[in-house]
């Protein structure tokens, strides 16, 4: 009987792949070389379902002989090791950024003079547009709190980007670029929740003036419209008694992780470095506070994260290592190292100390200031969590005022519309519904 390999990720099943999997049992016995959950997260987002479910749905499929697992996009290591005589594909991969997968395939299969066959894709459905659907559906509190866990758990390294309300989280939700040199999709893993975008927006301060309530509804608002997880930026996390309750309410409402700073006193903004006084709170007092909020959470999902500012304040890597130590001893789940330098060596030597002390606890890192190194070489450092913080403030920000500007410059919205904005038709359909 001759072999027929069916490389498949879904874990929605429509009809175009069982219309795939009828087709290859003409031509033989029906391999389905089932990708990872890792592998899945190169190109696109993280599974609803696990793998093993995934396996035990398609062993249960009418014509398929065995499942076997694909580590990777690439087809290669499995198809020299069972060597099949065709694989079949939908054609939709002559285009985009599978084409170079596809002309990989081609060329291992003829070693064995293995063929290729494409049928042609089914016409009106995705599985894409259907796990969206799902997407949302499945979308509780519950689903989206382990979130942040499971992508730490299958992609090298996790991206966030700055959301502070609903339009800015529907952009980290739905932009993607192909990467055609390694036919993957890049997009933003999860949201960051900042206390300074959320204070900027308001027109307010940076000092923990916008309180708990104020914040929640910012959570609110992103939460509508998106399905990543949220990594909230909670300042110092307040008092020790109102820190449990707080973590209770995130929990309850789907947030999947809180970082707290070790500062007291009024807050200035750490890349004000050692211009203002930065006061480091007292490291025991700090720990106590991190015990009551792990304490409180009721899942093992949640996640509160300590954020060093030793280096922040001037206090060097060994101050911050201390700190790390204990804060880790009290239960948080990870650390953020912050730094103002431009060279990113405190960051780095802190790193290389910390990965001595622990292998695997999440390390998180901020690099506004040093942002002349990209996420790989973050990750290669030994980043796990890695937060572009502000950027869609900022840039929105400039391009506003420059509107406002040629209004005023023209006496009329003429050239601020033809250079600056998009059409009244696009904001109209920019938002799901808006049609």
């Amino acid at each position: 009987m001759k072999k027929v390999y069916i490389a498949m990720s879904a874990d929605v099943i429509h009809s175009g792949h069982i219309n795939v999997i009828e087709e290859g049992a003409k031509y033989g016995e029906v391999i389905i070389g089932l990708l990872t959950d890792e592998a899945i997260a190169t190109y696109k987002r993280m599974p609803i379902l696990d793998f093993e479910t995934r396996k035990k749905i398609f062993e249960n499929i009418k014509n398929v002989k065995t499942v076997v697992e694909q580590k990777t996009l690439d087809y290669t290591e499995n198809l020299k090791k069972y060597k099949p005589d065709y694989v079949i594909h939908g054609d939709d991969w002559k285009k985009g950024v599978q084409t170079l997968v596809r002309e990989k395939v081609i060329e291992t299969l003829k070693e064995w003079n293995g063929q290729l066959i494409e049928i042609p894709y089914t016409k009106g459905v995705s599985s894409t547009d259907l796990a969206n659907q799902y997407r949302f559906l499945e979308n509780t509190p519950d689903n989206r709190r382990s979130k942040l866990k499971k992508l730490l758990k299958i992609k090298p390294y996790v991206r966030a980007l700055d959301a502070s309300n609903g339009l800015t989280g529907l952009i980290i939700e739905n932009v993607k670029v192909e990467d055609e040199k390694t036919a993957t999709t890049k997009e933003f893993d999860a949201m960051w929740i900042s206390s300074l975008c959320d204070s900027t927006f308001k027109g307010k301060p940076d000092i923990e003036l916008v309180d708990l309530t104020s914040r929640l509804n910012t959570i609110n608002e992103v939460m509508e419209v998106t399905t990543k997880p949220i990594i909230l930026d909670g300042d110092t996390g307040g008092k020790v008694e109102h820190f449990a309750y707080n973590v209770k309410t995130l929990e309850r409402m789907g947030v999947s992780a809180i970082i707290i700073e070790d500062k007291t006193g009024l807050k200035k903004n750490s890349l004000f470095g050692t211009e203002v006084k930065q006061q480091l709170d007292d490291p025991e007092h700090f720990c106590t506070k991190i015990r009551a909020g792990k304490q409180a959470q009721v899942t093992r999902d949640f996640m509160i994260i300590a954020r060093l500012e030793s280096l922040i304040a001037g206090y060097g890597v060994d101050d911050a290592m201390m700190r790390a130590k204990k804060y880790i001893e009290a239960g948080a789940d990870g650390v953020m190292i912050h730094s103002k330098e431009k060279d990113g060596k405190d960051i780095f030597e802190f790193i290389k100390q910390f990965r001595e002390y622990s292998k695997d606890i999440p390390i998180v890192v901020v690099p506004t200031t040093y942002n002349q190194f990209t996420e790989d070489e973050l990750y290669e450092k030994g980043a796990n969590i890695i937060i572009h913080a502000n950027h869609l403030l900022r840039s929105a920000y400039p391009a506003m005022v420059d509107t406002a500007k040629k209004i005023l410059e023209n006496g009329r919205s003429k050239e601020a519309s033809e250079e600056n904005c998009i059409s009244i038709k696009e904001i109209l359909t920019l938002i799901p519904g808006g049609k």
